[in-house]
């Protein structure tokens, strides 16, 4: 078994991206800028904002972050998002997600100028997505992408098995994998909720990645021998013998799928790092307009 290190493979990355930065820096007089909106005061959400505006520090990239209490009318949320929208100075916009049920998600979604959609949620960089095009990928798949690539993981003609069906990761990811790139070319199963005989698909997967959000679901009897296992699912689970008071599993039975599987991603340090480092390749590609062109 070999173990995916998504946190170690994050590091590498972004000593990258902050090595890109400074040629970037020196021929245009700036850096790239991420601009991240904060709606309310969840501690997780608190925490990867957080992370995003330290990630952005380490690597030479300037952040604005734009805090809102939980009560802020839409309209002047939307308002904020046409500010960034036109401010030539912001590369990157992001909007952390859960929002609060009185704001419509897609709405503000679609506000943001693909060019800027740095999230890779909008309906334009999604359409461009499966129809091969050049777009900004979410960046759970995204960094999921560099994580097989960089580990010279084979998909060519594999069949690549995913749980879940979210718009933020397994549906985009079904069509990554089965595209027609160095990174894809699969014959690709997707999954969910109402699959009967789940384990029957599970057992015949070369790669098996996992989105479920559901501790531990995933078991050695369901995964082939050899297989690449990725778990992209995270729950907090109480356990008094941890100082924090908790422990974070993911969807898949990490002690036992193990044992069987060729590669698998820990949680955490796995899939996790790989999010954040995408986040920041999209917004230097952003900057660079190597997507969008004027």
């Amino acid at each position: 078994m070999q173990l995916l290190d998504g946190k170690g493979l994050a590091l590498e990355i972004k000593g990258e991206i902050a090595e890109q930065t400074k040629a970037y820096k020196q021929k245009f007089s700036r850096e790239p800028h991420l601009a991240a909106i904060l709606v309310g005061n969840d501690g997780a959400s608190e925490t990867y904002v957080n992370s995003k505006v330290k990630d952005c520090k380490e690597v030479g990239f300037n952040s604005s972050l734009y805090r809102f209490k939980k009560d802020i009318k839409e309209d002047e949320l939307l308002f904020t998002i046409d500010t960034l929208n036109n401010d030539v100075d912001i590369d990157g916009i992001l909007v952390q997600l859960p929002l609060p049920k009185h704001i419509n998600v897609e709405r503000v979604i679609e506000r943001i100028k693909p060019e800027k959609d740095v999230d890779g949620f909008h309906p334009v960089n999604v359409g461009r997505m499966t129809k091969n095009l050049p777009a900004f990928i979410s960046a759970t798949p995204f960094g999921i992408l560099k994580l097989i690539e960089r580990n010279g993981i084979e998909t060519n003609g594999k069949h690549c098995v995913v749980l879940g069906r979210s718009d933020i990761v397994g549906r985009p990811m079904s069509i990554l994998m089965s595209r027609s790139f160095k990174t894809g070319n699969s014959t690709v199963t997707l999954c969910h909720s109402k699959t009967k005989n789940l384990s029957e698909f599970t057992r015949k997967a070369d790669i098996l990645i996992v989105a479920l959000g559901k501790a531990e679901y995933v078991t050695a009897d369901m995964v082939k021998e050899g297989a690449t296992v990725i778990d992209v699912g995270i729950t907090r689970v109480t356990d008094k013998t941890k100082k924090s008071g908790y422990r974070l599993l993911g969807d898949v039975d990490f002690k036992e799928v193990s044992k069987k599987a060729g590669y698998i991603t820990p949680v955490p340090g796995g899939v996790g790092p790989m999010t954040r480092v995408a986040l920041l390749l999209n917004t230097l590609k952003s900057a660079r307009k190597e997507v969008y062109t004027n």
